[in-house]
């Protein structure tokens, strides 16, 4: 069996946990190559979410959600996560 390449497993477990509106995500990795803390192969990656379970939230809180969905990837396939995340009356 074949393992689901790590874009496609974030997006799933994204749009599982907070059901966004809006959800791309950037596997930036080759952009960090030789960088210390990728050393152990765990990527980069980028995300921009708009979800409704972000409305009131501060950007820790929201990023706390995008974690909580993650945290068995980081840090042994995720290294590093940008996170955009807005509510769904905000624009990126």
């Amino acid at each position: 069996m074949t393992e689901q390449p790590l874009v496609d497993l974030i997006q799933s477990r994204l749009m599982k946990a907070l059901q966004p509106d809006v959800l791309e995500v950037w596997d930036d990795s080759k952009d960090h190559e030789g960088h210390a803390g990728a050393a152990s192969g765990a990527g980069h990656y980028q995300l921009l979410i708009r979800a409704p379970a972000f409305r009131g939230l501060r950007p820790v809180a929201r990023h706390r959600l995008v974690y909580d969905a993650l945290a068995d990837l980081m840090p042994h396939r995720i290294h590093a996560l940008a996170i955009d995340a807005k509510a769904p009356d905000e624009t990126f």
